[in-house]
């Protein structure tokens, strides 16, 4: 099967209406907690690059070895384990309290630097003639946990996002027992913090979330995978931030759904009433028509009420403006759900 047409762009005027001027292909894969393939749309074994989507697995052998209980961390900063955070305050705070328990500091990060999300999230300018620190990357909370995995083994710090470091080692094979492939069939990708980052079928992330929403009743990895679930569920703000799509899902969720956006427009939800993963990738990486796709996805299985339409109805069709604030299209979902026999 092949990636269809997933979201379009629209653009005309409201007098005269809008056609459609770019369409976005992908692919949608719903799984249940034993991997069965329920509903569909395009190509369900798409091999997908992961992204942030792999952060709560990438943080299972710190969680495998105990290492939150011996650090002492607390829920919250579990969270920013998980987290694509937006670089606020309350992010930055938890990042350096992760570094200081595990004895670590924030010049041994080898995430980058980048300007805060948060700017972008709220439609502000980045502010000119800033410095901004390690801790300031995305992905700062995720890395602060490799250095606490590599504090908790005695292994040096120097080169822990090597692919052959013995923690990416590590985070490589749990991941594949976790998901049931072997490690040789899960192509290996340089993500944008500087680590390994792996492809896997689309189904197959689809399932990840499944289990993960179930949590604690996983039958493998109950214990882990219920404080992963928890923090992420408990901490919605820390796992992203204000005005970002997995804060909005999870808020709509009420600790039923977890949620997780990857670069490059992939996004997972777990439903742990519902018993599914959902995950859902546009082929050209094209971030704006993400959300669209996503909210239709939900819709289509049921999931959104009055209260979850409602707190999530910017992503429904979302207007497109140009600079003076004027309507100048929508971004419209095209697709149907395919039910799996």
């Amino acid at each position: 099967m092949k990636s269809v047409p997933l979201v379009a762009t629209t653009r005309g005027y409201p007098s005269t209406g809008y056609i459609t001027e770019n369409l976005h292909l992908g692919s949608v894969a719903v799984v249940d907690t034993a991997g069965k393939l329920l509903w569909s749309a395009g190509d369900p074994d798409f091999m997908t690059f992961t992204r942030s989507a792999l952060k709560p697995f990438q943080a299972l052998p710190f969680l495998l070895a105990d290492g939150p209980a011996r650090f002492g961390l607390t829920s919250a900063e579990l969270a920013l384990l998980c987290a694509s955070h937006s670089g606020e305050p309350s992010h930055i705070a938890k990042v350096e309290s992760i570094l200081a328990k595990a004895g670590c500091d924030e010049t041994e990060l080898e995430c980058g630097c980048h300007a805060p999300l948060y700017y972008d999230s709220v439609n502000l300018p980045v502010p000119p003639g800033r410095h901004w620190r390690t801790v300031h990357h995305n992905c700062s909370g995720k890395h602060s946990g490799f250095l606490a995995w590599c504090r908790l083994h005695g292994q040096p710090s120097a080169g822990y996002v090597d692919p052959f470091h013995p923690l990416q080692q590590a985070i490589r094979a749990t991941l594949a027992d976790t998901v049931g492939l072997d490690a040789a069939a899960m192509p290996t990708g340089l993500d944008g913090c500087s680590a390994p980052n792996y492809a896997l079928p689309l189904a197959r992330l689809a399932h990840l979330y499944a289990r993960l929403a179930q949590g604690a009743n996983d039958a493998r990895l109950g214990a882990p995978l219920g404080d992963l679930f928890d923090a992420m569920t408990d901490h919605p703000d820390l796992v992203s931030g204000e005005a970002r799509c997995d804060l909005a899902y999870m808020a709509a969720g009420g600790g039923d759904w977890v949620s997780k956006v990857g670069a490059d427009a992939v996004q997972t939800i777990g439903i742990r009433s519902a018993g599914i993963g959902i995950a859902i990738k546009i082929l050209d990486g094209a971030t704006r028509s993400l959300q669209a796709a996503t909210f239709s996805v939900l819709d289509q299985l049921g999931l959104l009420d009055g209260r979850r339409r409602s707190l999530l109805d910017a992503y429904r069709e979302p207007e497109l403006k140009n600079a003076r604030g004027m309507v100048v299209g929508h971004i419209r979902p095209l697709f149907t759900l395919r039910r799996e026999a």
